[in-house]
């Protein structure tokens, strides 16, 4: 059911205040991206007046070309060396109890910005020593090494995104490979089994029923403990069009079906993203 017009359950009530400039104007004062600004977040107005973010590390042009993503593609920038100190002085500044931290894709550098997500964690835990950490972490290429260094930094949760079925990762993420988003998370237990795992997919880009639940079958298979469902929304008419706008119902059906099969925690509803109330996530 291809459709243009947004249904009922998907408006985002408007959400204005000082709350969010002081957010903003903090985060420019620091020089800090979010992927709340450049994946143009539906939450991010309720988000921001929470006095939350998800930090955007390693700049904000990306080296990889998902057709669902706004994230600017093309060269990537210089890495900022003081951006670790600069995002735990705003995890410090925000009263975080949990900071989530991504990034964009750095194919570019010898160890994929490993060693930056690691120093992040590292500078969050040295300046808020209560406040617990996740990290939305690429797939750096399948290099276990690359993946060791982020797990060594012991974050409470790493999540990296599976983002659609199988059968539609030609059309949506040329450049990645299904089997081996699955690997980096079976990996990630491997490492360190302390550490929470935790993936994402989106719904209306075309998948099946089925695929969904198989791909939830796909994620228990490596043991990962956290899960999120939300829907598709493209972010311009040059991105991967809506096929589908899924009814609130099956979201919860996905759920339902996903606590059966042993996620600790699952979020599924048409505004969920990868890192909304991820705080509600880790304390189940």
């Amino acid at each position: 059911m291809e459709t243009n017009k947004k249904p009922e359950w998907l408006k985002v009530r408007y959400q204005s205040g000082g709350e969010r400039a002081r957010v903003e104007q903090m985060l420019a004062g620091l020089s800090l991206n979010t992927v709340c600004e450049h994946a143009s977040c539906p939450n991010l107005m309720e988000c921001y007046s929470r006095k939350t973010a998800t930090f955007m590390i390693l700049g904000s042009i990306c080296s990889r070309n998902c057709k669902f993503c706004n994230v600017s593609k093309g060269k990537p920038v210089p890495v900022d060396p003081q951006e670790p100190e600069n995002v735990a002085k705003a995890v410090e500044t925000l009263g975080l109890k949990h900071a989530v931290i991504t990034s964009v894709t750095r194919d570019d550098l010898p160890d994929g910005g490993s060693g930056h997500f690691a120093e992040v964690i590292k500078r969050i835990r040295l300046l808020n020593p209560k406040v617990t950490t996740e990290v939305l972490i690429p797939d750096f290429k399948g290099e276990l090494e690359q993946l060791k260094t982020v797990a060594d930094a012991c974050p409470d949760v790493i999540n990296h995104n599976v983002e659609t079925v199988p059968r539609l990762y030609p059309n949506v993420r040329p450049m990645a490979v299904y089997e081996r988003s699955l690997q980096l998370l079976a990996n990630v237990k491997k490492l360190n089994p302390k550490i929470l795992t935790k993936s994402g997919i989106m719904v209306g880009l075309g998948e099946k029923t089925e695929e969904v639940l198989e791909v939830l079958r796909d994620l228990r298979a490596v043991d990962c403990d956290l899960l999120t469902i939300g829907q598709y929304l493209a972010p311009s008419p040059e991105h991967h069009k809506v096929i589908e706008y899924i009814r609130p119902e099956v979201f919860e059906y996905y759920k339902t079906e996903g606590e059966k099969m042993g996620f600790r925690h699952v979020a599924s509803g048409p505004l969920v993203r990868s890192s909304y109330h991820a705080d509600e996530a880790i304390k189940e």
